[in-house]
Parts: structure tokens; sequence; C-alpha cells
């Protein structure tokens, strides 16, 4: 049976792809690629990844989707 893929849990390693402050969001691209933002830059950015067909996934529910 195929498992499913999840991306690891954000830790305080993990920075902003913008400005290095602690990543809060990750946003997995359509095409498999992967971005960090920290709160600040999430809300600036979401719905243009939105409307590239991105899943946002915040750090309190690694599961859910915004």
């Amino acid at each position: 049976m195929p498992g499913t893929l999840t991306s690891p849990k954000l830790t305080a390693a993990d920075r902003c792809d913008r400005c290095s402050a602690a990543a809060r969001v990750r946003a997995v691209l359509a095409t498999g690629g992967e971005l960090l933002f920290c709160g600040h830059h999430a809300k600036e950015h979401t719905d243009r990844l939105r409307e590239m067909g991105a899943t946002i996934v915040t750090e309190d529910d690694a599961t859910a989707t915004v």
C-alpha cells in the first residue's frame, strides 16, 4: 500500500526564504518545490501562492491546509 508523503514539522532551524526570520508557514508548490515564510511574508504572498496552486501549511497544524 503506498504511503503518503508529508513535510516534516517546522523547527527553530527553519528560516523564512525572504528575510531569514523563523519560518511559520510552509508553501508546497504544485511543481514539487517548497518555500518557507515568516508570518509577515506568508500574509504578503499567500494569495499569489494559492493562485499558483500551492498548498499552504502553518506550523500550528502541519496537516491542515489554509
